[in-house]
């Protein structure tokens, strides 16, 4: 085979593709060493499996967690059935990908007896996925042969799911959300001896990376308290406080559900309407607010805004029974409220993000039959209204999978914030699982320090009645989209919400899809300026003006007809969406009054921000 036996050409070089020296690296010179660290591993990962079991053994995790493997093994049993059913058509298949496996041995071996390379530039086009970018996985035959074998068995695995018939839009969806997870999972990149990075680093320690590897698995799984809390960011480097959410202001209310904090202005005058900011609830508000640098808050206060937050309590089980209504009750409600006893003023503008918006979407047409009208514009960040294209969440929600769910969440009062996040890693297992499971478990490696990451991990619990009313009304029977969700009793309508409305997509969420926020758009009945940018569903709303980062689209007309068509004839803008907002905003908001300073109004402050409940 060439080179492979470490000769020189005519100028003492080594030909390009030797493997010589490269071949050292996987040899293991101290076995002694070497089997004591595998034992040591063992001993690790027996401990890790200890911490898993132990809330189980107690009755902290109770046998009724939803788990979505029922699901799975449900999901592809329809694909197999379709493709056992007659003996000829699983044939074809599995003759196949036993063809494609020839295909590629013959090609292989074509290439490394030759010598020649016709197909580098093809393979290095397929793998151009950056857990694939180690040069041995093209240079070293076997490495080469073995992402080969996956590639084509993942193709294969989504072949087999794209025709299979007789499935239904929603099984084959969720078919091919799971076929991915498994293809992902059974990657040679996440295993010790299939990856040659993790296999160079543990010939080169003797396997200490591996025990090193196995005691942060323990260390995450006592974490997470029998769910794997898996470490994204170095979280010793970050404190709430100190060096995230740091943007001064106070605590002027508190309720059973959230904080309202009141930011210091930053100007010596400020525009006569407040602005709120309603965040999601499944993760804390200072994703918002996360540094000076990238702070939409300050941003917002040095435009010369009055602004509020609100900061949503992690609930337990006492919050077992809080509701939807409630939480426009004693979140919304009560935050309209504050800010007229803060600042005297009755006209708000309002910023709702994700689920807030989702939140303030409802409130809105809820305030439209009942004659409220402190709301005077609405700004939705990567909030969706209607959930017909709501994208791979819709894989987790059904009859049999919310009635496992509400199973659990009654026997505890809450949706634990682990699982959470987990189903939001999942949708992107690629990039947020396994690479962190490779870099810490395998190479034993700490993650380098990032506010962002720090934030994702920064889960908080759902509670139970409040989850299973958004689930159920508007993933599942999307009732909020086709005016029969009942609020306060009321069944409401979003074509009644006739007040300007700023409606922001970031075009690659996949959390909230920019196609499923572009057709809930349409359903507000007054004007929507509907804006589409870049990045995905944090970076394309926390894009401050001074990264110079991504670029946005608008368009003069009203988000109507399809989205694709909307994409084509969009104008693109450099930068950051947040001037454009301001100008939008500026239209709607002309007078200006001096700035208020938080607790000089009639709500003396309850303490500093960024408060208490975001520190649960």
């Amino acid at each position: 085979m060439a080179g492979t036996n470490g000769e020189v050409n005519d100028k003492g070089e080594k030909p390009e593709g030797s493997t010589a020296e490269s071949a050292e690296a996987y040899i293991v010179r101290d076995p002694q060493a070497f089997a004591m660290n595998v034992a040591r591993a063992l001993e690790n990962l027996g401990r890790a499996a200890s911490e898993w079991l132990a809330p189980r053994e107690r009755g902290e995790i109770p046998p009724t967690s939803a788990s979505p493997m029922s699901d799975l093994v449900r999901t592809m049993s329809d694909v197999a059935e379709y493709w056992m059913a007659e003996p000829k058509r699983s044939i074809e298949a599995q003759t196949h990908l036993l063809s494609s496996y020839f295909d590629i041995w013959q090609q292989s071996l074509s290439q490394y007896s030759s010598g020649q390379d016709d197909t580098k530039a093809q393979e290095r086009a397929q793998t151009t996925h950056k857990r694939f970018a180690d040069e041995a996985w093209q240079t070293n035959p076997f490495f080469d042969l073995l992402q080969k074998i996956y590639f084509a068995t993942a193709a294969w695995a989504e072949k087999m799911v794209s025709e299979a018939e007789g499935l239904d839009e929603k099984t084959r969806q969720k078919a091919r959300f799971y076929m991915r997870q498994v293809t992902e999972a059974i990657s040679p990149a996440n295993f010790a001896f299939t990856n040659p990075q993790v296999f160079r680093e543990t010939v080169a320690t003797s396997g200490a990376n591996l025990v090193k590897g196995m005691a942060q698995l323990a260390e995450d799984m006592a974490a997470g308290n029998g769910n794997i809390k898996l470490r994204q960011t170095d979280y010793s480097k970050f404190v709430i406080g100190q060096n995230l959410a740091v943007t001064p202001g106070k605590v002027i209310a508190r309720s059973q559900l959230c904080e309202i904090i009141q930011y210091t202005p930053s100007t010596e005058t400020v525009w006569k309407e407040p602005l709120l900011i309603i965040p999601p609830w499944i993760n804390k508000f200072y994703i918002l607010d996360l540094n000076a640098r990238k702070s939409f808050v300050k941003w917002c206060v040095d435009q010369g805004h009055s602004v509020f937050m609100i900061s949503w309590v992690n609930p337990d089980s006492r919050h077992a029974d809080k509701s939807w209504d409630d939480y426009i009750e004693e979140g919304i409600q009560f935050a309209l409220d504050s800010i007229k006893q803060a600042t005297g003023e009755n006209d708000v503008n309002a910023v709702g993000y994700c689920i807030g918006g989702t939140l303030l979407a409802s409130t809105l047409a809820l305030h439209a039959q009942t004659s409220d009208h402190r709301i005077k514009t609405a700004t939705f960040l990567a909030a969706q209204t209607d959930f017909t294209h709501a994208g791979d969440l819709k894989v987790f929600i059904d009859e049999q999978q919310l009635a496992a769910l509400d199973v659990h969440m009654k026997a505890v009062g809450y949706l634990d914030g682990a699982i959470m996040a987990s189903v939001f890693n999942m949708l992107r297992a690629s990039d947020l699982v396994w690479p962190y499971v490779v870099d810490n478990y395998l190479r034993g490696a700490q993650p380098p320090p990032f506010d962002l990451l720090y934030w994702n991990s920064d889960s908080t619990r759902v509670a139970a009645a409040n989850h299973s009313f958004y689930l159920r009304n508007c993933y599942l029977e999307n009732n909020l989209a086709e005016g029969r969700m009942k609020v306060a009793g009321k069944v409401i309508k979003l074509s009644d919400v006739t007040i300007p409305a700023y409606d922001l997509a970031a075009r690659e969420d996949h959390i909230a899809p920019a196609k499923s926020v572009f057709t809930g758009a349409a359903l507000f009945g007054g004007p929507v300026e509907f804006v589409l940018s870049a990045s995905g569903h944090i970076a394309g709303v926390v894009n401050p003006p001074d990264a110079g980062k991504y670029q946005y689209w608008t368009r003069n007309l009203s988000p109507e007809g399809d989205f694709d068509d909307w994409q084509q004839s969009a104008d693109a803008h450099k930068g950051s969406w947040w001037p454009h907002w301001q100008e939008w905003l500026a239209s709607h908001n002309t007078q200006q009054v001096a700035a208020r300073i938080p607790g000089e109004g009639a709500l003396p402050p309850l303490c500093d921000a960024p408060g208490t409940y975001v520190l649960e």
